[in-house]
């Protein structure tokens, strides 16, 4: 019940942000003042680095004051900042925007999934969390259609905005009705009184915690760059449509990626079954199909070879995604999951947002694209060597008596 809850909350999340990428040419249009692809970047980047600051903020909150008040709070106030955004008209103001939605949405994603690692088990726990990020892939598939609405006379790109913050809003009331938190057990309960530098420090001082961090920032500058700017490369690099080059963008790796955390998931639940690094060894295998991907995305000659190499990230991207809280629980004591999880996001979004400038500003000075994502591609190899460096504080058996 958990899990299907927050499946729309996760969509709205994804789709509220992915949208702008979907519609930049509409935007940059309506909104001469955004001028340059840096400033769009730049713009892109606020977003995250916003956000990824305050996810810290957001798992501390979740894990002292409650998971459910957090997300249901956060959907609402996001939800609003979305109808706000259809009605910028300038890039002051949609910079603005994009700085709130950081603000706002950086308190779900700790809190969600430390909620769904709290009502399942180790036995099926990458797969609670993989159903879970079906619903970011269906969010960013949607979201990739508004250039479809945006080019659409009758509708446009600020009727998108209106429309997904109005669901969100209407939402938000079922959802604070319905969803429930497990009992808090005595060392939740004692979490509230752990001072907030100890919480930290207790995770900052764990090779194992710091090792996932940086197997989680560094196929996300990847990541990032394609969710936010593979329509306007498809567009540029093949002389697609707006509407077009955002479905070839998002539609196919998002589905892939759908496949990969249901393979994903299963394949990590049953390995950890008798290896406690069974999660590791998955979450390495789909970051290492990563490599390749890119490198094809890079030099890809035709569209459909494009979409081809974005199906293998997709694939693999999924894999992944899946294992990332459930290899955190085998690191991080039940009271720190939002909180490792908020700092996990600090790092890895403030270097997306990086990666997000760097990218326009890369793009402005003709820096050929083959290169730029063959050293995402390395990234992504070097990331996966260090997944398989990683272990686990507590043994599968003893995890499954924490979480008992």
């Amino acid at each position: 019940m958990a899990v299907a809850l927050l499946w729309p909350v996760a969509l709205l999340n994804y789709l509220d942000r992915q949208m702008l990428a979907s519609m930049k040419f509409s935007v940059m249009q309506d909104v001469a003042s955004v001028q340059t692809d840096a400033n769009w970047g730049f713009m892109l980047g606020q977003f995250k680095w916003v956000y990824a600051f305050l996810s810290p903020l957001g798992g501390l909150v979740a894990d002292r004051l409650g998971r459910r008040v957090t997300i249901v709070a956060s959907l609402a106030a996001w939800s609003v900042v979305t109808w706000l955004t259809g009605n910028a008209t300038s890039y002051d103001q949609l910079l603005w925007t994009r700085t709130l939605m950081g603000f706002s949405e950086a308190f779900y994603i700790p809190a969600a999934l430390a909620l769904i690692a709290d009502h399942h088990a180790g036995a099926t726990r990458s797969r609670a969390v993989g159903v879970h990020q079906t619903a970011i892939y269906a969010g960013v598939i949607l979201g990739g259609f508004g250039g479809y609405v945006a080019d659409n006379q009758d509708l446009g790109w600020r009727f998108a905005f209106h429309a997904a913050g109005l669901a969100g809003l209407l939402y938000a009331l079922p959802l604070g009705v319905l969803l429930r938190e497990p009992p808090r057990r005595n060392d939740m309960d004692a979490a509230t009184n752990e001072g907030v530098l100890a919480s930290l420090l207790h995770l900052l001082r764990s090779p194992a915690f710091l090792l996932l961090v940086t197997c989680f920032t560094l196929p996300a500058l990847a990541g990032w760059v394609v969710r936010d700017w593979m329509p306007a490369i498809l567009k540029q690099q093949f002389n697609l449509g707006q509407g077009a080059a955002g479905v070839s963008a998002t539609l196919y790796w998002n589905l892939a990626a759908l496949l990969g955390v249901f393979v994903g998931g299963w394949l990590a639940d049953r390995w950890a079954r008798t290896q406690p690094r069974g999660r590791m060894f998955v979450s390495a295998m789909g970051i290492t199909l990563l490599a390749p991907a890119l490198f094809g995305v890079g030099n890809a000659g035709s569209l459909g070879i494009a979409v081809a190499f974005l199906v293998l990230f997709g694939l693999g991207w999924g894999m992944f995604d899946c294992n990332n809280m459930p290899i955190l629980c085998q690191i991080a004591r039940p009271n720190l999951r939002a909180t490792g999880y908020g700092l996990m996001n600090f790092v890895s979004i403030s270097c997306g947002g990086l990666a997000d400038w760097g990218f326009g500003r890369l793009r402005d000075a003709k820096v050929p694209l083959n290169g730029i994502f063959a050293a995402f591609a390395g990234l992504a190899l070097a990331s996966a060597l260090l997944m398989l460096c990683i272990r686990p504080a507590r043994s599968t058996a003893q995890q499954a008596l924490d979480d008992r």
